[in-house]
């Protein structure tokens, strides 16, 4: 949680107009809603001083996972749920695009960082944190049943690993999607359905979200599930944190692949304006420090701090794989027909 030294640094910042544009002065008080995810959280102080500053209060309506907020984004929009939308990623962001979701908008807070994961040339949406997805593994059952631990994709096709391993129907899940898309980036549209079929033979297990994969299946969280390799986040294990100081898991970064997550003005917004002004401010200095602290990511700003123990325990992924945004929007839908078809899914 934010110490009070932090938040009464930011509300000073915030309150000072150090960094975003416009005083209350120039915007009536007025209610923008910021379309997300269902993991969106930001500490209410840094949020009052923002409206303090601006005159723009932040309504959050959340609509599921980064799948089910895409898909709600572009069956609405044509009447659009809010102003700005925060949390299509980059394995939905060509679709959204594609769809005509989101109006053009470069922030003056874009040229610190957020510019290296560019959506597409027209400035659609604004890079504003980093989630790579990664296999993570309970590094105590590992010891504890004196059985090595994986380190890549293709040791999870071993026997020693069979039944160890629970997914997320891509289908159905962004991390699952992302997943997914890494055996595609690893072995090519040749080989990774023979990966796959190796996966099944092995014993995978496939649910439909990230919550039910790695809260109740995996054994190194709360729920100590029966499965000691799950598919997470980079992050995740800077939330496994011991007694001792220690993480209890570990993400094997040789599995990583890059998910961006976005912010963007919505087409058809009744106060684009004010919506730039969000956008402005979840690329801010004062925003991005709470993103890892609060989402379990990494800003995308460069020069923030991430928390203590991170460095140790969730290092960003040096070398994740990407797919262009072109080649994922003509084979996404496909993929996930052949990988339910292989899963039986």
């Amino acid at each position: 949680m934010w110490s009070a030294a932090v938040v009464l640094a930011v509300t000073a910042a915030l309150t000072a107009g150090c960094t975003l544009v416009g005083s209350r002065d120039e915007n009536s008080a007025a209610t923008v809603t910021l379309v997300t995810h269902d993991s969106w959280t930001a500490p209410q102080q840094v949020l009052d001083a923002f409206q303090q500053q601006t005159g723009i209060k932040i309504e959050v309506l959340k609509k599921g996972d980064a799948g089910a907020l895409t898909n709600s984004l572009v069956l609405t929009k044509a009447n659009p749920l809010g102003d700005v939308a925060y949390g299509v990623d980059s394995t939905f962001a060509s679709r959204a695009l594609s769809e005509g979701v989101f109006d053009s908008y470069t922030s003056p807070e874009a040229d610190r960082g957020p510019q290296r994961y560019p959506a597409d040339s027209e400035h659609r949406l604004s890079a504003v944190d980093l989630g790579d997805v990664c296999l993570n593994i309970d590094t105590n059952w590992f010891t504890q049943k004196g059985i090595p631990a994986p380190e890549n994709y293709a040791d999870l096709t071993d026997p020693r690993y069979k039944d160890l391993l629970v997914v997320e129907n891509p289908a159905t899940s962004s991390p699952g999607l992302a997943f997914l898309l890494g055996t595609i980036a690893k072995y090519g549209e040749q080989g990774w359905q023979d990966y796959w079929r190796k996966l099944n033979d092995n014993g995978v297990k496939s649910v439909s979200g990230w919550e039910e994969a790695y809260s109740q299946d995996f054994s190194g969280s709360s729920g100590k599930g029966p499965r000691p390799i799950v598919v997470s986040y980079a992050s995740s294990p800077a939330a496994e944190i011991g007694d001792d100081g220690k993480p209890r898991t570990k993400a094997l970064l040789d599995t990583c692949y890059r998910q961006v997550e976005y912010a963007g003005v919505l087409a058809g917004a009744k106060q684009p304006d004010k919506a730039h002004k969000v956008i402005d401010f979840l690329l801010s200095q004062q925003f991005q420090t709470t993103v890892a602290e609060n989402m379990y990511v990494y800003p995308a700003r460069e020069g923030v701090a991430l928390p203590k123990g991170w460095a140790e325990a969730a290092p960003l992924p040096p070398n994740p794989a990407t797919l262009p945004g072109d080649q994922v929007q003509a084979g996404r839908d496909r993929w996930i027909g052949q990988w339910r078809s292989l899963l039986g899914q």
